[in-house]
């Protein structure tokens, strides 16, 4: 039964970042802009809120540092899309690879360097419940945030006049601005948002899953956010429960590993990533199922009437 626990918590750790990720991505699809640098703000996002939990010690300003600089990476992002009009995947590719490098030069210094690990929720009474205790009330505090900020979306987009507002401009652009929505402000907004969310969760990485420095260690999370948000059709409660299910896949591989299955470690390894083109594969085969809550306008530059 111990084991079993320890296992849902690894998995409901991996999930956490996913989680974020996509769902900050999801904001930004909505808006009908592509945002292909979300590997990138989270591998910024990580090394940003490293260093700022390691020269300060305290594990909550590392934490807002990395939402601090995955937003500002993210306004480059919206700077050339939104203002200039650049091609939004060549510009998001440069911004994910200019991240890689970047990130790998300013964390130089903090390879082996001990880091500071954001405490899981302790209740007294509550936490010791068996099975329930650990995997409801013992999570660490971001774990309680990605759910919140899931259930906050949801009810932002399907509830609220702004939600419907951006997703109408998501939608038809062109329609948006003729009704004299600023539908320029609101990308703004929403890449801003997404890139917040891909640097908290890229913080999560180095100050809860793994608390320390690794170069490029991102792996690979922030296309599998992007494919996360293909896979649920742009709705938040189907991203949440793709990214438990793509968390599995990636903690089933290493306790496969650990656990010595006879298969080569590099086949496991690559596991989450298969699992990943497969879902893309399946779901283009369905056109229904592809076009199914696709925003119109998604990839397509806007420049107002002058």
């Amino acid at each position: 039964m111990d084991i079993t626990v320890n296992i849902l918590l690894t998995i409901a750790t991996a999930a956490t970042p996913l989680l974020i990720a996509a769902i900050g991505e999801l904001v930004v699809e909505r808006s009908g802009v592509l945002n292909l640098g979300v590997e990138g703000m989270m591998i910024m996002g990580a090394v940003g809120g490293f260093g700022a939990g390691y020269l300060t010690g305290s594990p909550w300003i590392g934490l807002l540092a990395a939402i601090i600089v995955g937003a500002l990476f993210s306004l480059l992002f919206a700077v050339m899309t939104l203002s200039l009009a650049t091609n939004q995947v060549a510009t998001g590719l440069s911004l994910t690879l200019l991240g890689l490098g970047l990130s790998g030069m300013i964390g130089t210094s903090f390879v082996g360097q001990p880091g500071v690990r954001l405490p899981n929720l302790d209740i007294p009474g509550i936490s010791s419940i068996p099975i329930v205790g650990k995997l409801v009330f013992g999570q660490d505090p971001v774990f309680y945030i990605s759910i919140a900020l899931t259930a906050a979306v949801m009810w932002f987009l399907f509830r609220t006049r702004t939600g419907l507002t951006l997703r109408s401009i998501g939608d038809s652009h062109t329609s948006a601005h003729a009704l004299g929505i600023k539908v320029i402000r609101y990308r703004y907004l929403a890449v801003i948002f997404g890139g917040a969310c891909a640097g908290l969760a890229g913080g999560h990485l180095s100050l809860v899953y793994t608390p320390q420095w690794v170069e490029n260690m991102s792996a690979g999370r922030g296309w599998i956010a992007l494919a996360l948000v293909v896979f649920a059709s742009w709705r938040p409660w189907r991203v949440l429960a793709g990214a438990y299910i793509f968390g599995a896949v990636w903690i089933g591989q290493l306790h496969a590993q650990a656990f010595g299955i006879p298969v080569p470690s590099q086949f496991l390894s690559s596991l989450p990533y298969l699992a990943t083109i497969m879902v893309l594969v399946l779901i283009s085969r369905n056109k229904r199922l592809t076009m199914m809550n696709t925003p119109a306008s998604l990839g397509q530059p806007f420049v107002p009437d002058r």
